[in-house]
């Protein structure tokens, strides 16, 4: 039996888990400071940086005392060193690294987004909270391989080919605005708060998709899998400016939207999947919470194998660390005392 010890500080969560033999979550606490960036329409590092160091400690030992274990009983830590806020990022390595020190067991560096990935090969021992994705354990994971995952938040939107631990191909990503970010922009436009993603979910649940057919940008097969969202914001802007007094429901307009922003995601992620002969598909990051995501993605891919993370191991979370920290673990791929944080650390 493996215990790893994961810490996850990238932006404005604070989360650390316990997660045993690269599968079982036996704990995973999150300290989420949502409420301190409203005000500001998004997260400002200096006060994420902040909230970090006053709660880290904190939610480490709540991890330990929800996994019934004590420091001693650990084999590793795992940590996420990157990309992210550097401020935020450094907390977590910090306190990482001291564990790691004081009890003389490895320290592994875990890129956040290999790790969101993982987030779709857990699943819970206990009861904390945290529903399986299903009954895939991740001992299956090499049979899997290669598959599709389509890597959706508010800082990232890319495709992934994953042909074995560690080895990734990046099909295509984002050239400008991310789809959560786009999420966060449209919102912030029409008033709806902050975060955007899933206020607009809500919202779109009570519209008609179909009001206004926004372009779906670069869909075309012309543009690869590369993604564009920056185009549709303002399309959104442009729209409003010109409809100002037109009575246009806001259910409407953001269902609209969001189905433009569903349908480039989901077209262009089951054409790679046909492009690379892969049976599997899954989702990963925030946007992944998304409800018209997650249902067309189902009912388009059907007799795929469609992977979707629990709501709770979509955004950031530390069970995710650890799941990958153990991969890691067991291929010695560990770091020294001197793992730094690195802002933009790529795939």
């Amino acid at each position: 039996m493996t215990l790893i010890l994961a810490i996850e500080t990238s932006c404005d969560e604070t989360s650390a888990a316990v997660v045993e033999d690269g599968q079982e979550i036996l704990s995973c606490v999150i300290s989420s400071q949502i409420e301190f960036h409203k005000k500001y329409g998004g997260v400002v590092p200096e006060i994420a940086s902040r909230k970090h160091i006053e709660v880290i400690n904190p939610v480490i030992q709540e991890a330990l005392d929800k996994a019934k274990i004590k420091q001693n009983d650990l084999d590793a830590v795992a940590v996420t060193y990157g990309p992210g806020l550097i401020g935020a990022l450094l907390v977590g390595v910090c306190a990482a690294k001291a564990i790691a020190y004081s009890l003389n067991i490895p320290l592994i560096g875990i890129n956040h987004l290999e790790g969101h990935i993982y987030a779709n090969f857990l699943k819970v021992s206990r009861d904390q909270g945290i529903q399986a994705s299903s009954s895939l354990k991740p001992r299956n994971l090499e049979t899997l391989m290669p598959f599709i995952c389509l890597m959706v938040s508010g800082g990232h939107t890319m495709l992934v080919l994953v042909e074995d631990h560690g080895k990734y191909k990046v099909l295509g990503r984002t050239r400008d605005d991310a789809a959560g970010e786009a999420f966060d922009k449209v919102a912030r436009l029409l008033k709806l708060g902050y975060p955007g993603g899933p206020i607009i979910d809500k919202l779109a649940k009570e519209g008609n998709p179909n009001t206004i057919e926004f372009k779906r940008p670069m869909i075309e097969k012309q543009f690869g899998y590369d993604f564009s969202f920056s185009g549709i914001k303002t399309a959104v802007v442009t729209y409003v400016n010109k409809t100002q007094d037109s009575g246009l429901k806001t259910q409407d307009l953001v269902a609209s939207f969001q189905q433009a922003v569903v349908d480039v995601l989901v077209d262009k992620t089951l054409r790679a999947a046909k492009e690379y002969n892969c049976k599997t598909v899954c989702l990963a990051g925030g946007v992944a919470a998304n409800s018209c995501l997650r249902k067309n993605l189902q009912e388009k891919g059907q007799g795929l194998n469609i992977l979707i993370p629990p709501l709770s191991l979509c955004t950031d979370n530390a069970a995710m660390v650890g799941c990958l920290g153990y991969y890691k673990l067991k291929q010695s791929q560990t770091a020294d005392l001197k793992l730094a944080p690195v802002a933009s650390l790529g795939l």
